[in-house]
């Protein structure tokens, strides 16, 4: 009765706590995408004239590969080329008026100084020599104003070639050009359809940038950083294991998921990878130092804590202990609350109490097939 149905000691199996050091890994799901990709489309509204690319064409930097309707642009650009060719007849003009104008003050001027000298030796009045002295006034005026349109005829050649400047740079912009080399991964918009400013047209990225964005639990990334090597898993794969480094660690984190994000780098990007494709991927964080492991199924919580069932003298106790890193193979390190060598429970029959009566066994299935009881 003592040894078997609901008075039999409870079947555990026990482990020591050994002391000792392991590498953490840690575990994540991403996606593959590109690190350098662009969206070509145009800087003002239009019509699509022309897309002469397609998607998985691949492209050179500086390969015109959109064209947006000009509209009047190139009518524009006639009126302003007469413009600039008036401004410069203007400008000619306004140049031979400043001749004229300063030929006539030097006639004026040379006058003023004749009758200057007859006037000194009272050959001629005052007053006629005042009409030579208002001559000369307004030859200097004139002069003046000769040279201030000529400045103004200037200043319109120049206004002029840069509203051209300006209309050869529209012009230019309705040319798509491929930034640099890559693939082009989409086609937005069709010849014909109307996009506004900045929609793409084109998308285009390049395959040599191909990285992977990893999330992680936040609560196991302590001790990660940049330069970690990495080992990723591709779906379309699975047989394969890929080599790879982390390449960035985000400054910010999911806080609704409570997950950091991670881009890990190809050593070789695969053959056949495809944007957007679900990886699975393990990172190598740093050794831990030495110290106390114990398995991570012996780990219990009992009353808000967090704490191991230790064997005293074929007695439980339950210890609360704090604990550190955890590796995927199931070993954890604790920090605080064990001594090396002590006897703990990793799996139980069912749920230990107290002083629950417990028999230490080998395995808790074989021991359950062995007495014929249902586990």
């Amino acid at each position: 009765m003592m040894r078997s149905g609901p008075l039999a000691p409870i079947k555990v199996t026990v482990a020591q706590v050994k002391e000792g050091s392991f590498s953490p890994e840690l575990f994540g799901i991403g996606t593959v995408e590109a690190r350098r990709n662009w969206m070509i489309g145009p800087t003002v509204a239009g019509r699509v004239l022309s897309v002469r690319v397609d998607v998985g064409d691949a492209v050179k930097a500086g390969q015109l590969v959109a064209e947006m309707d000009p509209v009047d642009i190139d009518q524009r650009l006639s009126s302003l080329d007469a413009a600039i060719e008036r401004a410069k007849s203007a400008q000619l003009a306004a140049a031979a008026q400043q001749a004229d104008a300063v030929a006539k003050r030097e006639l004026a001027t040379a006058n003023m100084r004749r009758n200057q000298d007859l006037a000194n030796k009272s050959f001629i009045s005052s007053g006629a020599l005042e009409s030579f002295a208002q001559v000369k006034a307004s030859a200097d005026a004139a002069v003046d104003a000769a040279r201030a349109n000529a400045a103004g005829a200037e200043q319109d050649l120049i206004r002029t070639k840069a509203d051209r400047a300006a209309l050869v740079q529209q012009r230019t912009n309705v040319r798509l050009i491929a930034p640099s080399d890559g693939v082009v991964t989409a086609r937005d918009a069709e010849p014909g359809s109307t996009v506004v400013a900045g929609q793409p047209v084109l998308r285009v990225i390049d395959p040599a940038s191909l990285w992977v964005k990893l999330r992680v639990d936040q609560g196991r990334a302590g001790g990660l950083e940049r330069g970690l090597r990495a080992s990723v898993v591709l779906r379309s794969q699975p047989q394969f294991t890929h080599s790879a480094t982390v390449a960035r660690v985000e400054l910010l984190s999911d806080s609704v998921t409570e997950e950091r994000i991670v881009q890990l780098s190809f050593d070789n990007v695969p053959i056949g990878l495809s944007v957007g494709e679900m990886v699975e991927a393990t990172i190598q964080l740093p050794a831990t130092p030495k110290s106390l492991i114990i398995p991570a199924a012996s780990i219990k919580h009992r009353g808000g804590f967090t704490g191991v069932w230790r064997m005293e003298s074929d007695e439980l106790a339950f210890t609360p202990v704090k604990v550190g890193a955890a590796s995927l193979d199931g070993q954890v390190q604790v920090l605080s609350g064990l001594k090396a060598s002590n006897e703990i429970v990793v799996y139980s029959q069912k749920p230990l109490t107290v002083g629950a009566r417990v028999q230490v066994v080998d395995s808790i299935v074989k021991s359950v097939a062995a007495s014929g009881e249902t586990p």
